[in-house]
C-alpha cells in the first residue's frame, strides 16, 4: 500500500491490502486531530481500543511578544504525513484501509484561519488561541457597547468580548492584512477555524472543497447565536464581518463528504478539541465533567439540552450536536490559558528542566513548593477573571527556593487554576462536583495529578488511554447516520479503563494552599496596558530619573556658585 498526495492537497491510497490481522473484522473509525502536535489515531469501534496512531509537531510562531502562529500549509502537510504514516502502520498490522467506516476531526476551536478560495493559499498565518494581539481591537469594541460592557452579547454567544475567540482575531486581520482585505472585497475569502482550513482541503479544496463547521467550533467565534445555532446578523454587524466569507454550519456528527481516497472513507464528524474530549470521555449525561490539560486547560460540565449561563466567570458553550436531527447539547466551560505551556516556558526560556517530562521528578525532589507561588499569566488572565492586563508572577522567593521548588509550583499552579473553575462551576449549577474526570498530556504526570486531588478535596479519574479527544471525535464519526458503528446511547457506550487518584492531605492544608494563591493572583493584575502613552511623553521612571538628574544638576550648579 502507498500513500500520495494530489496537486490540491486531497489524500490518496493505492490499493490492494493483505487482510490478516485480528483487527480486520472489527469495524474501525479514524481521527484526525490538530493540536499542538497534529495527528492521527484509528480506533476499533467495537471495543474502544486504539488500533495504531501518528503525530508531528506543529511549529508555533512568536512574531512579537503576546504573538502566536501557525502555517496553515504546515498544517496540512501534517496532516498528509500523519495520514501516509498511519497508512503504513496499518500495512504492518495487516489491517485494511477499507475498514476504517468513518474519518472524524477535532481541532483546537478558536484558531483561526482566512484563505483564498481561488488559489487554495492562506492568506495570512492562523492566528492560535491564546494570541495576545488583539487586547486594542477588544478594548476598541467593548468601548462601542453600553456601558463598556464585556459581557454585552453573553445572551447570544455564552462569551465576554476577548482576546481569545474568532471574531476579534478575523477583525484584526481585516483592519491590518491587506491580502486579506481585499480578498474580502473581491469576494475570494474563506474564514474558518483549523477543522474548516482541514475539511474544505481534504474534500477538494478549491476544486470543490466543502467549506463546513460545527456547532461547537462556530460557537467559538463570538459570530453564532447558541440559540437559533445560526450565524448572528447582529453580531456580524458589530464585529463588521461579511457573512459571505463564514462556513456552513453542521451538526457535529453528520457526513460532510469524501476525502480523495482511492476507497474513500466519507468525513463524518468535527467537534472542536474540547468538546471531543467531552465525548471520548464518555460525559454524555447532565452533570458529568471532564478537565483536560495541554497548553491550556479546558473544564467543561455537560448541562444538558438547555444552555446555563455563568455569573461566575464561566463559559456558556455548545457541547456537540450528535446528528442533524438531535438536540443541541451545552456545557459551563472554565478555560485556561496557560498549564503544559507553563513546563514549556520552564524548559525553552529559563533552562530549569531539559524536557517536558523532567518537571515531575524535579518537582518530587522538594515535595514542596517551600512558600513559593506561581501564576502563569503570560496571555494574561482567563476564567474566571478575563482579565488580559495579568502577567505572569512568582511571589514568596526567599534565599532557600531553588528550581525544584519553582517546578513544584509550577504543577500546584495547574491545580489552583483548575480548583477556581471548579469553585465557579459549583456555584452556578448548584451542584457539588463529586470527582474529576481528566485527561490530556499532562496528566502522564503522577505528581500533577496526586496534587490535583489533593487541592480539590476530590477524586481525580485518570483514563489509560489517554487519546481521549481523539477517541471522542472517532466516536462521533462512527455514530453517523448512514455509518452506525459506534452507537453513543448510555447503555451501549464501552466504558474507558481508568485509575483513581484519593485527596492525601487534609482540607484545612489544601484551604490554606489555595488562599496563598489567591493572594498571588491578585498581585499579577494590573501589569500591562495597550494604551501608548501621549506623544512626547515618556514613561513615568523616565520622566522621575529626569526630575532626579534636574535636581542634582540643580544642587551642583548651587554648590559652584556658592
Amino acid at each position: 500500500m502507498g500513500c500520495r498526495s494530489d496537486a490540491h492537497g486531497s489524500l490518496g491510497f493505492s490499493f490492494p491490502l493483505p487482510v490478516s490481522s485480528e483487527f480486520c473484522a472489527p469495524d474501525a473509525s479514524g481521527a484526525v486531530k490538530s493540536a499542538t502536535f497534529l495527528s492521527t489515531q484509528v480506533f476499533n469501534a467495537n471495543t474502544a481500543e486504539l488500533i495504531c496512531h501518528h503525530q508531528v509537531p506543529v511549529n508555533q510562531r512568536f512574531p512579537k511578544e503576546g504573538w502566536v502562529e501557525e502555517d496553515p500549509r504546515e498544517i496540512l502537510e501534517s496532516v498528509h504525513e500523519c495520514v501516509e504514516r498511519t497508512c503504513e502502520k496499518l500495512q504492518q498490522l495487516n489491517v485494511d484501509v477499507s475498514n476504517i467506516k468513518a474519518v472524524g476531526v477535532t481541532n483546537q476551536r478558536e484558531t483561526t484561519v482566512v484563505w483564498d478560495k481561488e488559489t487554495g493559499e492562506p492568506l495570512y498565518n492562523a492566528i492560535v488561541w491564546l494570541d495576545l494581539r488583539t487586547q486594542s481591537t477588544v478594548e476598541r469594541l467593548i468601548s462601542k457597547t453600553p456601558g463598556r460592557n464585556k459581557n454585552h452579547f453573553k445572551n447570544q454567544t455564552g462569551l465576554p468580548i476577548s482576546t481569545y475567540f474568532s471574531a476579534v482575531k478575523l477583525r484584526w486581520m481585516l483592519d491590518n492584512v491587506d491580502e486579506v482585505r481585499r480578498a474580502v472585497l473581491a469576494g475570494r475569502a474563506l474564514f474558518g477555524t483549523v477543522d474548516s482550513w482541514i475539511i474544505w482541503c481534504l474534500t477538494g479544496g478549491k476544486d470543490g472543497g466543502v467549506h463546513c463547521t460545527d456547532v461547537s467550533n462556530a460557537s467559538r467565534t463570538m459570530l453564532f447565536n447558541i440559540h437559533t445555532m445560526e450565524w448572528d446578523s447582529e453580531l456580524c454587524r458589530y464585529f463588521d464581518v461579511p457573512m459571505e466569507i463564514l462556513p456552513d454550519i453542521r451538526s457535529s456528527s453528520e457526513i460532510y463528504g469524501n476525502i480523495y481516497l482511492s476507497h474513500p472513507p466519507s468525513l463524518h464528524q468535527c467537534l472542536g478539541d474540547q468538546s471531543a474530549a467531552l465525548v471520548g470521555q464518555t460525559c454524555l449525561q447532565e452533570g458529568q465533567a471532564k478537565n483536560t490539560y495541554g497548553t491550556g486547560c479546558f473544564l467543561l460540565r455537560n448541562t444538558g439540552t438547555k444552555p446555563v449561563m455563568s455569573d461566575h466567570g464561566l463559559l456558556t458553550t455548545v457541547a456537540y450536536k450528535l446528528g442533524k436531527d438531535a438536540p443541541a447539547c451545552y456545557a459551563l466551560e472554565g478555560s485556561v490559558a496557560i498549564a503544559g505551556a507553563m513546563v514549556q516556558w520552564l524548559k525553552d526560556n529559563m533552562g530549569i528542566v531539559k524536557s517536558s517530562s523532567e518537571i515531575e521528578s524535579l518537582a518530587a525532589a522538594a515535595g514542596t513548593s517551600y512558600g513559593c507561588y506561581f501564576v502563569p499569566a503570560f496571555s494574561g488572565l482567563y476564567a474566571p477573571y478575563w482579565e488580559p492586563s495579568a502577567r505572569g508572577i512568582i511571589c514568596g522567593l526567599t534565599q532557600f527556593t531553588n528550581k525544584s521548588h519553582l517546578a513544584f509550583a509550577a504543577l500546584e499552579a495547574v491545580c489552583f487554576q483548575t480548583r477556581e473553575i471548579v469553585d465557579a462551576m459549583n456555584q452556578d449549577s448548584g451542584v457539588p462536583l463529586m470527582q474529576m474526570q481528566v485527561d490530556g498530556g499532562m496528566t502522564s504526570n503522577r505528581l500533577l495529578m496526586q496534587l490535583q486531588a489533593d487541592i480539590l478535596c476530590m477524586p481525580v479519574v485518570r483514563p489509560l488511554m489517554s487519546e481521549t479527544t481523539s477517541l471522542g471525535a472517532a466516536m462521533a464519526a462512527g455514530a453517523a447516520k448512514g455509518v452506525d458503528v459506534w452507537n453513543l446511547s448510555p447503555d451501549h457506550v464501552v466504558p474507558v479503563t481508568s485509575e483513581k487518584f484519593q485527596p492525601q492531605i487534609n482540607p484545612e492544608e489544601s484551604e490554606f494552599r489555595y488562599a496563598r494563591w489567591k493572594k498571588a493572583v491578585q498581585r499579577a493584575m494590573n501589569w500591562e496596558t495597550s494604551e501608548p502613552s501621549s506623544p512626547g511623553t515618556a514613561p513615568l521612571y523616565l520622566r522621575s530619573r529626569s526630575q532626579v538628574v534636574l535636581h542634582l544638576l540643580t544642587c551642583l550648579t548651587a554648590l559652584v556658585l556658592f
